[in-house]
């Protein structure tokens, strides 16, 4: 990572608790505009959004429901385990991440073959690493599709990192529109919108599609596999309306704002040339750096990502990186609040 990403970020900037615990209303936290032909940043609030759009405007959002991927599994033997869902694969496994409750976080004696059990009739065989983030181990699951779901959401847990400051209910990680469940972690871009929001942004003109992509960990518990930033393999489905209504947006004119970098990925990663998206459904190990020229999107709303975040890179294909970097300096001394409950930030 290049150094203009390395900043420090004050334990007090990190947001603890969903804005709702600190007092005011999911769409009342902090935004800070980047504009990309000026560069100049300005200071707002997330309801007052309407004010930096324009009527034409498409707005895109990740369908993705969180599940609570963290479950609690034990081997024959009784040696036990967290199990941190990653991505699920078109062969109907799972990649996971798997800690040891005790000794060695990484070692656990895992082997191809073992049996996990979690309990209510679920078990899990561990087939074996996967061979672009070692890792991650492949899972198969006694039970598949729907049956998988409701147990998940019977036994498990959201992922929670050391900076939140209790374990907060599933509701809290999630978007008013989710639907799909699939995310590891929450695509949290879009966590500040209401439904009066979407609907008062309607009156004015502004657009919105709809697609799904299902997030993966943001960290492997690893500082040097981390930093490294492996492309995890994330499935994504776009329908055919939203391919048309992004197609249309683009020939009259408008601006495509993504709400994530997740629908970054997935419309860059399904944009030809000429920026035309197509419909599909598929898989994408997409890196977005600042050698990748935006053909589907205009803008971007994300939240604040931490010193050296893989995200990080992403956002330099909108802006030098250099201009990130003071856009950050200046959040950070205006007290902004960073991770998946925080502030947001939108690049336009």
């Amino acid at each position: 990572m290049s150094a203009p990403f390395s900043f420090t970020l004050p334990a007090e900037l990190s947001a603890k608790e969903p804005p709702e615990r600190r007092g005011i209303a999911r769409d009342q936290v902090r935004l800070m505009l980047i504009d990309r032909a000026s560069y100049q940043s300005h200071h707002s609030r997330f309801d007052h959004l309407s004010k930096f759009l324009c009527p034409g405007d498409l707005l895109v959002f990740n369908t993705s429901r969180t599940l609570p991927a963290v479950l609690e599994g034990c081997d024959p033997l009784g040696a036990c385990m967290e199990v941190r869902l990653a991505h699920h694969r078109p062969d109907d496994s799972w990649l996971a991440l798997l800690l040891c409750q005790e000794g060695d976080l990484f070692a656990c004696g895992l082997r191809s073959g073992m049996e996990v059990n979690f309990g209510s009739e679920l078990t899990a065989i561990v087939e074996e690493r996967d061979r672009n983030i070692p890792r991650l181990w492949k899972l198969r699951f006694s039970k598949t599709g729907t049956e998988l779901t409701d147990l998940l959401y019977r036994l498990g847990r959201p992922i929670r990192y050391e900076y939140v400051s209790a374990p907060w209910e599933l509701d809290y990680y999630q978007t008013v529109y989710a639907r799909e469940p699939g995310s590891a972690e929450m695509p949290s871009a879009g966590r500040a919108f209401t439904w009066k929001l979407l609907f008062d942004l309607k009156r004015w003109g502004i657009e919105t599609a709809y697609m799904t992509l299902h997030t993966g960990l943001s960290s492997y518990l690893d500082d040097e596999l981390d930093a490294q930033h492996p492309a995890s393999e994330e499935e994504y489905r776009i329908s055919e309306t939203a391919a048309n209504q992004i197609n249309q947006t683009h020939q009259r004119g408008g601006r495509v704002i993504a709400v994530g970098t997740t629908v970054v990925r997935a419309l860059e990663s399904v944009a030809d040339q000429t920026g035309k998206v197509r419909a599909g459904h598929g898989y994408t190990r997409l890196h977005i750096t600042a050698n990748h020229t935006l053909r589907a999107v205009e803008g971007l709303l994300t939240g604040l990502h931490e010193p050296e975040a893989s995200h990080l890179d992403l956002l330099t294909a909108f802006l030098p990186a250099e201009k990130i970097h003071l856009a950050y300096r200046e959040a950070l001394q205006e007290g902004y609040l960073w991770h998946e409950f925080g502030d947001l930030n939108l690049i336009l």
